[in-house]
């Protein structure tokens, strides 16, 4: 008989300043096998949702963190038994001293060395439930949790989640349903029964969309037997708590430490939209655009990275250690992004480097990453100016306030269309109302609002772009 050896995994260093993690699902349970970087669970940061790799090929002995738990950075999250082979290594006359371990990356920065005892080895569970094929996974997860159990010795899980709901709509551990974080919020927060939905998206996959319909008490997403809607009454006022965890707490602490650190000034524009908005249908219909889209953040952002290279001190930041203001070498856009994790600010890195088309894709697969919880913590890091886009939810305009470690923030108001002087004449016109939030350490009112003043020429005239190309 082989002898084994327990190995501790604790929660490792995720960077950027990171100190704890809330355990969103466990892809092992304990006596499982598993192989050196499977994935063995997945954890949310306050900035992304990460998958975490096995560091040893073994048998997990013991699980110390339940779903829903959040993990400060160096505590216990599960061990292993994996083969002793200290003896063997000690008998073996060829090797030399051996080197002391090093700190290798992973998918999560860095931690300890990976250790690995030739190659991996998945031993068998005593009890094992008989594989079934695709085709003969259940639709909803009614089965008893062993069915539902991940099958040993089958290949590590597809990229996703598999869920089984339960009453309250959290998960309890790992089957054939599946359903992304910001889904289950949603479930959780509509009193949704994962259980009782059919997924309709890739491999059975729960969406958001198949939510809306249970809640609705409509469509194919719902089973038959749907408990009745609520009654309007005392009962549905009641006081409810939710925890601030996650994306949310590290928003408000970032921007209580932005509000009450950056002296914040704002300046305000009404801008005519109505030559931008004609240029945006026209490249809606471009055939060398097709494939892209462009919207008028879109328009915005690209207008705003050519200003940037005039307007040096709006892309920049304080430091106070040092006593000195930097101006960046690049731009790196933040794109605000309300999700159901709080609000996020994806970052485009090197956006002063790309043309149009690049600069829609770009912003395309950051929104959908935030919003659907794959985005990485590089990608929400780094930012130099942000945009926000409150005219999306009918307002015409805020005060913005300023990212940690930026200078400027541009908000965006909704396009309304109002009585206008244009030529001479009152005419009808469409117009938006640009809100500028900037450090007043750094940037000076002047500064502040001849930036804002050729953003809001440039969307007048969009033709005033070739003067900033």
């Amino acid at each position: 008989m082989n002898a084994t050896m327990e190995k501790l995994f604790k929660l490792p260093d995720l960077g950027e300043g990171l100190t704890e993690s809330e355990i969103l699902s466990w892809r092992v349970a304990e006596g499982d096998a598993v192989e050196l970087n499977q994935v063995i669970a997945e954890v949310e940061t306050a900035k992304a949702v990460v998958e975490l790799p096995s560091p040893f090929s073994g048998v997990v002995k013991k699980v110390y963190e339940p779903v829903g738990a959040v993990v400060e950075v160096g505590n216990p999250l599960i061990s292993f038994d994996v083969p002793d082979n200290s003896g063997a290594s000690a008998s073996s006359p060829s090797d030399g001293a051996e080197a002391p371990a090093k700190r290798q990356p992973t998918l999560v920065g860095y931690g300890a060395a990976v250790e690995s005892n030739g190659h991996p080895t998945r031993r068998a569970r005593s009890t094992q439930a008989p594989r079934s094929t695709p085709e003969q996974a259940p639709a909803v997860a009614s089965a008893p949790a062993s069915a539902a159990a991940p099958v040993a010795g089958e290949d590590s899980p597809k990229p996703g989640l598999r869920i089984v709901g339960s009453a309250d709509g959290e998960p309890r551990g790992i089957g054939h349903l599946r359903a992304r974080p910001p889904v289950r919020k949603l479930a959780r927060d509509h009193n949704i029964d994962l259980g009782s939905l059919k997924g309709t998206g890739t491999d059975g996959l729960i969406t958001r969309e198949d939510v809306l319909r249970a809640s609705e008490g409509v469509g194919s997403g719902a089973t038959d037997t749907k408990a009745p809607a609520p009654r309007e009454s005392e009962d549905s006022w009641q006081e409810t708590r939710t925890p601030v965890k996650g994306v949310r707490k590290a928003t408000a602490a970032a921007m209580v430490a932005s509000a009450f650190t950056a002296p914040h000034v704002t300046e305000f524009l009404s801008v005519d939209v109505t030559e931008t908005m004609a240029l945006l249908q026209r490249l809606r219909t471009s055939r060398q655009l097709a494939e892209q889209k462009i919207t008028l953040t879109t328009l915005v952002a690209k207008v705003v990275t050519l200003a940037l290279a005039r307007h040096r001190t709006l892309n920049s930041r304080w430091d106070g250690e040092s006593g000195e203001i930097v101006e960046f070498g690049h731009v790196n856009l933040g794109i605000a992004a309300a999700t159901d994790r709080g609000l996020m600010v994806p970052v485009v890195h090197g956006a002063q480097r790309m043309n149009l088309a690049a600069l829609a894709g770009e912003m395309g697969e950051l929104t959908v990453a935030a919003r659907t919880g794959t985005i990485t913590p590089a990608q929400l890091s780094g930012g130099t100016f942000s945009i926000s886009n409150v005219g999306v939810f009918g307002v015409d305009g805020g005060t913005p306030i300023l990212p940690p470690g930026q200078a400027g923030i541009l908000a965006m108001g909704q396009v309304r269309k109002m009585p206008w002087e244009h030529l001479g004449e009152i005419a009808l016109r469409q117009v938006m109302v640009l809100s500028l939030s900037f450090d007043h350490r750094v940037v000076d009112g002047e500064q502040g609002a001849r930036f804002l003043a050729e953003i809001g020429s440039v969307l007048e005239d969009p033709a005033m772009l070739m003067g900033l190309v």
